[in-house]
């Protein structure tokens, strides 16, 4: 009951931030008509925000009751979000975009603890896979249902989404404290709770900052994971929201409708395959899988090649591509965070979940930047080459990787006797 609960917590989380992602931009640099260089400075806040609150939560998920931890940090998103309605200058905007983007982050180290102490191991890839799944559905719920509420000719037509947005990190808040309750007890197979029905880890061995990045960085493996981490990121997640858009308008010229519907497939093929993929790959190692990921990236951005030399063809090979990447992220969503977990050392799991978080989210920040400079200077085919450099990068590191662990060396400890020492 547990997991369902922090499924459907989960789900309701991105639903409300669904109705403000789509909209956030067009808001600030033209609704209030701060300009694009104020509204691209938000999603910098956002992501900058994000990229320091990911190691504090997982930080924290390893000392205190990562539940209140997660719930801690959504109640802080919910005021993010709210504080956007009121903001009547750019300077009001930012801090509420940086304030937002620091909860939103903060939750989810926390989060995949909680995933490793309530569900037992064979459970786990296809719990993470659930919850990746409620994330996209709950994205794409909110995306759409906003289209018929916010009005974007008037300066207070964002506030609707804004309040969903609030109003859903709460309630996602709500069912996590209900799910730490002891009432539902632990998962056959599940490492317990320890300290306290909350969800407090056992006590763990005491490590400054310095001393856990040493204890990360000296596990060859996770080392590679960092690489594959860094490139999938760089790969796919950091062109989601405006690379891949700009070079759909500006080198494929196909319609803004496009951009949508794109978008809208690539959360239907999640949902419809994301379990039968979890099934078809329930014996296949980690680092084999995110190998398939990194070549089915690769795929997705040469059929995006295929479509600067085929115009008439241009927008249906561009929503294709998108269901292509959301091939590949039925894979990646249930591997990357319990296989990190696994090599995490002892007693460091949140802090490892945490600094990996950051190193996607940081990554990811650079996209924007990255495809603003090449696609403005009118170099499409350098944008494709490097992102096929980069995901062909992640295929080396998870063969690197695959090659590591199966090396006869002391393997790391498993989460569950993490969890327990």
């Amino acid at each position: 009951m547990r997991a369902k609960l922090l499924i459907l917590a989960s789900a309701i989380a991105m639903l409300g931030w669904g109705t403000v992602l789509p909209y956030q931009y067009a808001y600030a640099a033209t609704t209030r008509g701060w300009g694009a260089l104020l509204a691209a400075a938000a999603s910098s806040l956002f992501s900058v925000g994000a990229l320091l609150a990911a190691p504090v939560g997982g930080r924290l998920a390893d000392r205190v009751s990562p539940v209140l931890v997660a719930v801690g940090a959504k109640v802080i998103a919910a005021a993010g979000a709210a504080s956007l309605i009121w903001a009547d200058g750019p300077v009001t905007f930012l801090v509420g975009m940086f304030v937002f983007g620091l909860g939103i982050t903060a939750a989810n180290p926390a989060q995949s603890v909680l995933v490793l102490r309530w569900v037992g191991g064979h459970d786990r890839r296809r719990v993470f896979a659930w919850q990746f799944t409620g994330q996209a559905l709950g994205m794409a719920v909110g995306a759409f249902a906003a289209g018929y509420v916010v009005d974007l000719d008037r300066t207070d037509g964002m506030w609707p989404a804004f309040a969903t947005a609030a109003v859903g990190f709460l309630a996602s808040a709500a069912l996590l404290l209900v799910a730490g309750m002891p009432r539902w007890g632990t998962a056959p197979g599940a490492t317990a709770d320890a300290t306290d029905a909350s969800g407090a880890p056992e006590p763990v061995r005491s490590a400054g900052p310095r001393e856990a990045l040493r204890a990360i960085w000296a596990i060859p493996a996770l080392r590679w994971t960092a690489l594959i981490t860094v490139t999938l990121a760089l790969g796919f997640y950091a062109q989601f929201e405006s690379g891949l858009p700009a070079y759909a308008l500006t080198v494929l010229h196909v319609d803004e409708t496009t951009i949508g519907l794109a978008a809208a497939v690539n959360c239907v093929v999640i949902i419809a395959l994301q379990m039968l993929v979890v099934r078809l790959t329930a014996k296949r190692s980690g680092a084999t899988l995110l190998m398939g990921v990194g070549l089915i990236w690769t795929i997705s951005w040469l059929v995006l090649a295929a479509a600067s030399l085929a115009p008439e063809l241009a927008a249906v090979l561009f929503v294709t591509t998108f269901g292509i990447f959301a091939v590949g992220e039925t894979m990646y969503a249930p591997v990357l965070n319990p296989l990190t977990a696994s090599l995490a050392p002892s007693g460091l799991v949140g802090t490892t979940l945490g600094m990996f978080t950051a190193l996607q989210t940081g990554f990811s920040a650079v996209g924007p930047l990255v495809a603003g400079v090449i696609l403005g200077a009118g170099m499409g085919s350098l944008f494709i080459g490097l992102h096929i450099a980069i995901s062909l990068l992640a295929v080396f590191g998870a063969w690197r990787l695959r090659a590591t662990l199966k090396a006869p060396v002391p393997a790391p400890r498993a989460v569950e006797a993490e969890l327990v020492a």
